[in-house]
């Protein structure tokens, strides 16, 4: 039986993909975070916070996990909730001063190691790539979904 191609492509991007948590995964716990956590921590930097509903739309966290990691950056001092003043049921989730403190710290070391691993590729070769990745995920979305005609 011949070799699939496209199943050959999602396996190497399978593979890709876990390299990069892996990776990522081990930076991240030396700097006493887990991935989830500084996926929070990373999102909210720069901003003046969000709501659930919009950090959960952000980050690769499922809704289910999300409140237990801002359960923990919050009892670590990282984060706090705060009430909305336009809608009362609805809460934002920002960073305090040692949250923005450790973004400050730790954001600019992550994006640095990612740097010198993309670094392999040129810039044609990452924008070709950048291009094929965002193609085929769009090809994936518009895709009916099984069951869905």
């Amino acid at each position: 039986m011949p070799r699939e191609p496209a199943l050959a492509t999602l396996r190497e991007l399978a593979r890709c993909f876990q390299a990069f948590e892996s990776h990522s995964a081990a930076h991240i716990r030396s700097l006493g975070l887990t991935p989830p956590q500084f996926d929070i921590v990373a999102t909210l930097g720069n901003t003046a916070g969000m709501s659930f509903k919009e950090l959960g739309e952000k980050t690769l966290i499922t809704k289910g996990t999300l409140t237990g990691v801002v359960d923990r950056l919050e009892g670590r001092g990282v984060v706090r909730r705060v009430g909305s003043a336009a809608d009362r049921r609805s809460t934002r989730v920002e960073l305090t001063d040692v949250g923005t403190a450790l973004f400050d710290e730790v954001f600019p070391g992550v994006v640095a190691r990612t740097k010198q691993v993309f670094a392999v590729l040129g810039d044609t070769e990452r924008l070709a790539l950048e291009a094929s990745l965002r193609r085929l995920r769009e090809a994936f979305e518009s895709f009916p979904q099984a069951g869905h005609k």
